[in-house]
């Protein structure tokens, strides 16, 4: 029984390790629909007023940001445009390993340390999921457009 708690543990670490990468370019569109709705509850829009509100900003946020990537030719934007998504990803990335690193370790140096290493790992997975998608085609052409 203990050797099936044990497989279970690492398979949910696993799983849970899986979705924070593969959510990570969502930190953005999430902390910006965050901070709207919790403004709107502020100015007293009631809680399905600040949800919606949220949600709105967040999807906003979302669809511009991957309409400029898309929509951009030059390399240096298309970076840009990735490092504004990539940073709130790896400030995630920091503060669940050192989260999840609070539950095993005692040590506050071996903390950070892991913390770093997983704001470096979830950042630059999140950098490389944007950055490294090739620019679209033109159709009917079998080359890149030319900027």
């Amino acid at each position: 029984m203990l050797a099936l708690g044990i497989v279970l543990n690492i398979v949910g670490l696993g799983f849970f390790c899986w979705v924070l990468f593969t959510l990570a370019i969502y930190a953005l569109p999430f902390f910006v629909g965050m901070t709207a709705g919790l403004y709107a509850q502020g100015a007293g829009y009631g809680p399905l007023g600040a949800i919606g509100v949220g949600i709105v900003a967040a999807a906003f946020v979302l669809v511009i940001g991957q309409g400029v990537f898309s929509f951009v030719r030059t390399p240096i934007l298309r970076i840009a445009v990735a490092l504004i998504f990539a940073v709130p990803a790896a400030l995630a990335g920091y503060y669940a390993t050192f989260g999840l690193s609070g539950l095993t370790m005692t040590s506050d140096l071996w903390r950070q340390v892991f913390a770093v290493i997983g704001a470096v790992a979830i950042g630059g997975t999140a950098w490389t999921r944007l950055a490294a998608s090739p620019p679209d085609m033109p159709s009917g052409s079998g080359r890149p457009a030319l900027s």
